[in-house]
């Protein structure tokens, strides 16, 4: 046996001996380019083997074995980092350019992710104005890194979808999916918007941003919108494919397969059952249903309110019958919640019968009245009525009425159009301030900013908040101002004087040291907790903390005091652009 194993080794050597030489040969015979890679790297491996044609056999095929064994892990270990790269890749969601508003986009470095979700927690409760809302949008959609402690990528990102499913602004959720692929939350905003559009009956802009989205994160209604979305864009191969596809992976749902039958052509006939478990199970309910009617009642959906709307599919108002009390409290709901006519409503209080004693003493004859016929009568008074005076008290008596019944919605555009009958310079002393608040916004913003050099924060020092205006223009402007200003011993500094004042020195503007006198920095009544965050420069939590302060009210109507602390944070942070939007609301007088 020994004898054997000997020549079985001898035999093996003269083999590679053998194999090695004819190697060696047919490399000498062809010269080698030192500029090729893969001829260099084969040459040095070649040269290996060559050095180690004298080790045992064991051995060499030992040192072979490591060799292959160093290589893999060297592999592995390039994976691994390539792995650790991407895993470490930072990511940012959002809009809009952080230099839009004088941001950064590292604003929430330094924020602790439980101060952040309190404080979002208990926005949520407060019905914010729409200055709250427009700083809340700029914060939370403007392109950023994630905090780190205390949250997670995920709940942070889950804060921005929130806050633009409670906007309902579907442009701009079409915008943000679009622009902020790969976040497994957009389902829920994909959803909402392509319901959205759904309920208004706009089902091409539903499959067109479907289309754009290119991906439905495996989520099983969107598989069904997009293959529904195919099947009207008359693709029906296609959408066959798909729904093959699906089913392999173990989709059920009898309903939408009936549906899909049907509008394929493989079924003459389709459930005549109308479901509401979503809108696009209705909608192919209305789609697929002969002779479709249905009547909505309290416990039906918004969204469903705003498709029957949207399709011309509630009853016509001649048709509402009167007596049937519940029919047209829902219809007031569904007015307030904006998925009924303002218009049809009023029509249908005009349809009501009041006897003469009614009309004539409708201030009292009400409150013997039903909700909902009791708006009925003082709308009918309002209509009748000319003296001013009583107009205005039953305007204000029907504002309360729809406010008792938490519908206050239901009577928005007709509330500013009977004030709009009313003559401004008519108005009753005691009802100015509601007639001011009540007349459309849209109108207010519109009205171009009176300059009154007389008066330091209507002067012309605005223009330098709206538009770039060289820093010695507005020093002369200023010092011009203040000039007069000091002659004048009856002028007294507002809050709004020294805002502005306080505003244009952090920017830098130089105000000559004999104007010191003229007024005392106010203390900024700067709440302690949101100082140390300006401190620590935690400036995503800053303005978080601001518009839970703002809440509700408009920035016109907050206090000075209030205001100037606002002001006053913008100020120390530098966010200077979005301070002057601020400032352009709340400082000039509009015409």
């Amino acid at each position: 046996m020994k004898i054997l194993k000997l020549l079985n080794k001898l035999n093996l050597s003269i083999i590679l001996i053998f194999f090695f030489t004819l190697v060696f040969k047919s490399n000498s015979n062809e010269p080698t380019d030192i500029w090729n890679v893969d001829t260099k790297k084969e040459t040095e491996e070649t040269k290996i083997i060559e050095n180690e044609s004298n080790v045992p056999d064991d051995d060499l095929e030992e040192s072979i074995y490591e060799k292959q064994i160093n290589s893999q892990n060297q592999n592995i270990l390039e994976i691994e980092q390539d792995e650790t790269l991407i895993s470490k890749k930072i990511k940012i969601a959002g809009l809009y350019d952080p230099s839009d508003n004088d941001l950064n986009i590292n604003m929430w470095s330094n924020s602790d992710g439980n101060q952040i979700l309190d404080i979002y927690n208990r926005i949520e409760k407060i019905k914010l104005s729409q200055d709250s809302k427009e700083i809340l949008n700029t914060l939370f959609l403007t392109n950023s890194y994630f905090p780190k402690k205390n949250i997670t990528e995920e709940e942070f990102v889950k804060l921005k979808v929130n806050l633009l499913i409670r906007n309902k602004e579907t442009k701009l959720i079409e915008d943000y999916v679009i622009k902020n692929k790969g976040f497994k939350e957009n389902v829920e905003l994909i959803k909402f918007a392509a319901n959205e559009h759904l309920s208004k009956a706009e089902l091409e802009k539903s499959c067109d941003l479907l289309s754009k989205v290119e991906e439905n994160y495996n989520d099983n209604y969107l598989t069904k919108f997009i293959i529904y979305c195919l099947i009207n864009d008359n693709k029906k191969e296609e959408a066959q494919l798909q729904f093959d596809l699906k089913k392999e992976l173990g989709f059920k749902d009898k309903f939408f397969e009936s549906k899909f039958n049907y509008l394929v052509g493989y079924s003459d006939k389709t459930d005549d059952k109308i479901s509401q478990k979503s809108i696009l199970d209705f909608h192919l309910s209305h789609r697929t249903i002969s002779n479709f009617e249905f009547e909505p009642n309290e416990s039906t959906s918004k969204i469903i309110w705003s498709y029957l709307s949207s399709s011309n599919l509630l009853d016509d108002i001649a048709s509402v019958d009167l007596e049937d009390k519940n029919k047209i409290a829902i219809i007031e709901k569904a007015t307030h919640e904006g998925n009924y006519s303002e218009k049809d409503l009023f029509d249908i209080y005009k349809r009501f019968q009041f006897n003469i004693n009614q009309l004539l003493s409708v201030k009292q004859s009400y409150k013997l009245l039903e909700n909902s016929e009791a708006r009925a009568l003082v709308y009918q008074g309002i209509l009748i009525t000319n003296e001013v005076d009583s107009k205005l008290e039953l305007i204000k008596l029907l504002k309360d009425l729809f406010l008792k019944d938490d519908i206050t919605n239901a009577f928005k555009f007709e509330l500013v159009r009977l004030l709009k009958e009313v003559k401004e310079d008519d108005i009753p002393s005691n009802y100015i301030s509601f007639y001011n608040n009540f007349l459309n916004e849209d109108e207010n913003n519109l009205k171009k900013i009176k300059i009154n050099n007389k008066i330091l924060h209507r002067s012309k020092l605005l223009n330098y908040f709206r538009s770039d205006i060289p820093t010695k223009n507005v020093e002369k402007d200023l010092n011009d101002i203040l000039r007069k200003i000091k002659k004048n011993k009856n002028y007294f500094f507002s809050t709004k004087d020294i805002i502005l004042m306080e505003s244009l020195k952090s920017d830098g503007i130089k105000v000559p040291k004999k104007y010191d006198s003229l007024y005392e920095k106010e203390n900024s009544n700067m709440p302690e907790d949101i100082q140390k965050l300006i401190n620590s420069n935690d400036v995503g939590v800053v303005l978080l903390r601001l518009v839970e302060v703002i809440g509700q009210d408009d920035l016109n109507d907050i206090g000075s005091e209030t205001l100037y602390f606002i002001i006053s944070a913008l100020n120390q942070l530098n966010i200077d652009k979005l301070r002057n939007k601020i400032l352009l609301k709340v400082l000039p007088l509009k015409v």
